[in-house]
């Protein structure tokens, strides 16, 4: 039938050939992917490792966190810091239009720093947690979320490998799953960051990361020592004869011996045949000379952290007779570097814009650290109520005593007094 001057059919559709699709052909992708199994190497180069040691040298151990608690002296550094600052209390003060400083007490934080952080968790126990983490890895994350007021319902430590910050623009998010097992997404307002060397305010760097081919001679230095304790270098080396009638008759013999200069409650005296002989290796000078290097890394680690080298034990820098003046050092060099950081960062995030601008701010309570004894206590009292620097009832108020009546007059100096009633010697009116 024509159409138009078009001739029209009507098809088999049994008998009609369908196009064949042609799918593009697969190709490797250029971008390849890094598992957890076997990573690529730029994941070994993010966060908190830095590659080996920091420099790409294969030999040096990895400086990571984990790698870095098996060293006492990254321990013991990290656990002054975190164990000081947890023990004081964190106050929080009003500075006034005349500068002068109010404690705040029945601010909701105050709880939460001091007595409880969350459900059934102790301030001290989150406050240390926190400081740890952040003496050791350069950051350190707890979970700060807010009511429908505003108010701070609690601040909870969460796990330090599972936050992943994030950022937008100049925002930044934090993922990570809370307490409850709930995996969240929260701004930085809901999160306490404590971040240390962070070059671009945000990103924080582990100070064991920055010095990494520092500390990673250190951790070599001590695995090589723990090797040759452990006897992993060979401290002997056993010549046998030919004599033997097969080789499994040799290997046993060797056997024998082995178990025998290693077995604790042996009488120390083998039986050898007449070709074997047994030679025992000491400790090299290079080995020796690498043990004796231990103690400058102890030097370097606690120079990293600030810490004075008397809180590690390490005496021969002092005596006990100036430890007042060690316990001044530790406090001006080494803590109030970390608590002055420690205050302002979770400042940020515990107080809100409003009462930073009327003037709060969060500060370590030192006095609890250096408590003085009860004789010095009492003459500094005295000599403040006579100063005059306090009222008799001021004083007695930090002695934990009641007020006494009449105890609100200002007590002046002796050497301050004048009685203008008499007149002075040898002058008449």
């Amino acid at each position: 039938m024509k159409v138009f001057g078009l001739e029209i059919t009507r098809g088999n559709s049994a008998n009609t050939e369908m196009p064949v699709r042609v799918e593009p052909p697969m190709v490797e992708a250029i971008a390849e992917t890094s598992g957890v199994a076997r990573p690529e190497p730029w994941m070994t180069e993010i966060g908190f490792g830095g590659g080996r040691g920091g420099t790409g040298s294969k030999r040096l151990p990895n400086v990571t966190a984990r790698r870095a608690e098996q060293h006492g002296t990254v321990f013991a550094c990290c656990n002054n810091i975190a164990g000081d600052l947890s023990k004081v209390p964190l106050k929080i003060w009003e500075r006034k239009a005349d500068g002068q400083e109010v404690r705040v007490r029945d601010h909701p934080a105050a709880y939460l720093l001091n007595v409880e952080a969350s459900e059934g968790v102790p301030a001290k126990v989150m406050r240390y947690a926190l400081v740890y983490a952040w003496a050791l890895r350069g950051n350190g994350f707890a979970y700060g979320p807010r009511d429908g007021g505003g108010d701070l319902e609690m601040i909870e430590v969460i796990d330090q490998d599972g936050c992943n910050p994030l950022r937008a623009g100049r925002a930044r998010f934090y993922d990570f799953t809370d307490g409850a097992g709930v995996y969240r997404r929260v701004p930085s307002r809901s999160m306490v960051h404590l971040r240390y060397m962070a070059l671009d305010g945000w990103t924080g760097r582990s100070p064991l990361q920055v010095a990494s081919e520092t500390v990673g001679l250190a951790f070599a230095g001590q695995e090589s020592a723990a090797r040759s304790v452990s006897g992993a270098h060979s401290k002997a080396f056993m010549k046998l004869g030919d004599h033997y009638e097969d080789d499994g008759a040799r290997t046993r013999n060797a056997k024998r011996l082995k178990d025998h200069l290693t077995n604790p409650n042996s009488d120390g005296i083998p039986v050898l045949g007449p070709d074997d002989d047994i030679k025992s290796l000491d400790l090299t000078a290079a080995d020796q000379e690498l043990l004796s290097s231990r103690k400058f890394d102890r030097e370097q680690l606690a120079a990293i952290y600030r810490m004075p080298p008397s809180k590690l034990q390490m005496l021969e820098y002092g005596v006990k007779a100036n430890g007042e003046q060690q316990a001044i050092d530790y406090l001006t060099d080494c803590l109030l570097h970390w608590s002055g950081l420690a205050e302002q960062t979770l400042a940020l995030s515990i107080l809100t814009r409003g009462e930073r601008d009327r003037g709060l701010f969060l500060r370590h309570d030192f006095g609890a650290l250096l408590q003085p004894t009860i004789k010095d206590q009492i003459e500094a009292v005295t000599k403040a109520v006579g100063g005059p620097v306090y009222t008799p009832n001021d004083g007695r108020k930090k002695l934990g005593l009641p007020p006494t009546e009449g105890g609100d007059k200002m007590n002046p100096a002796p050497n301050m007094t004048r009685d203008d009633s008499k007149d002075a010697k040898g002058k008449e009116k």
